[in-house]
């Protein structure tokens, strides 16, 4: 699936911002079951520098500078991005029962290193707490594997938790979504790698995007979709490094082409959108619209575009040809007698 996506963040600043300095994860990233065809960056006002580079965990950071007086910043990301459904490594021993796992990844003087052990611990959204133990111990059977475990915690998620965008800000603990069973995805993302943390298995935070269908009969509506956020999980090999697999705790589902991965991190905090250091600015106002759409669809709507811009143009023109030309002469003007 080619897919296009719009991304756009919009400030405004009041009084103004004197100078700034902005970091950006809006680049999606280069997986084996997603390839980046095209993407660009744009920023009003322009910035006095700019540059990307990877983080720690191969995400693309960009961040520029604006050392000029502005009121309004607007930051527009697009992207062109061809994906598939993942696939998981033959490496994997997806039978591996969850305790065994959970000992691979305890201290131990000597161990080899595995990938996942840098999501075990708590990070800033996302503490240990005994009440995300006993949340997800159903899901956790003994001797379950942790894929088993993992879709059936997605699935009771999906069934015990309310989505209400009016219910939690991103500073909600995970610890009050999880009790008050409402919040949106970043909440619901947070409190599954918690469960998964808490009980000594690694998980992590994935941003990103979600394909959505406008209801039948209707129009696509430009920046009406959003960001969205999900859950990796780590599937360890029977003898060696493993592989990652994604949760949607807010759908109920595992990701599939129609999910563009944006950025990965132990939380939310790790890979923010957009973030930034101001002088000046004291209060804003922010949106942000999104626009996923599949490549086909958008190049349908624009040759519809350039079709209606030619009928008119000519039509148009007709009707200047029309007015322009001599009228015929009329029968007395022909035979005066």
């Amino acid at each position: 699936m080619l897919l296009h996506v719009t991304h756009e963040t919009r400030y405004a600043y009041t009084p103004p911002v004197e100078t700034a300095q902005h970091l950006a994860h809006l680049k999606p990233l280069a997986t084996p079951s997603q390839r980046l065809v095209s993407h660009t960056l744009a920023i009003s006002p322009e910035p006095a520098q700019r540059g990307e580079a990877p983080d720690v965990y191969g995400n693309t950071r960009a961040f520029f500078a604006l050392d000029s007086t502005h009121e309004e910043l607007v930051v527009t990301a697009e992207s062109v991005v061809e994906t598939s459904t993942p696939v998981l490594s033959s490496a994997v021993a997806r039978e591996l029962p969850w305790e065994e796992v959970r000992e691979r990844f305890r201290y131990a003087k000597d161990s080899r290193f595995d990938p996942g052990s840098e999501f075990v611990f708590a990070s800033r959204y996302v503490p240990r707490h005994d009440d995300f133990a006993a949340y997800a111990r159903p899901s956790f059977a003994p001797g379950r594997p942790v894929f088993d475990a993992a879709m059936d915690l997605t699935l009771r998620m999906y069934k015990d938790f309310l989505y209400d965008a009016e219910s939690t800000e991103i500073s909600t603990p995970a610890i009050e979504a999880l009790a008050q069973r409402h919040g949106v995805c970043q909440d619901f993302a947070h409190i599954m790698i918690a469960c998964f943390r808490t009980l000594g298995l690694p998980a992590r935070y994935v941003s990103g995007y979600l394909l959505t269908q406008p209801p039948p009969g209707q129009p696509r509506l430009v920046g009406a979709d959003a960001s969205h956020a999900w859950v990796s999980v780590y599937l360890p090999g029977a003898d060696g490094p493993g592989d990652w697999a994604d949760f949607d705790p807010t759908n109920g589902r595992q990701p599939g082409e129609d999910y563009v991965s944006l950025a990965i991190g132990r939380d939310y905090s790790d890979v923010s959108p957009m973030r930034g250091v101001l002088h000046g600015g004291a209060r804003h106002t922010l949106d942000v619209g999104v626009t996923v759409q599949p490549l086909e669809e958008l190049r349908a709507e624009a040759a519809q575009v350039d079709e209606a811009q030619s009928q008119t143009q000519a039509q148009s023109q007709s009707q200047s040809q029309s007015q322009s030309q001599p009228q015929s002469p009329t029968q007395q003007d022909e035979d005066p007698s």
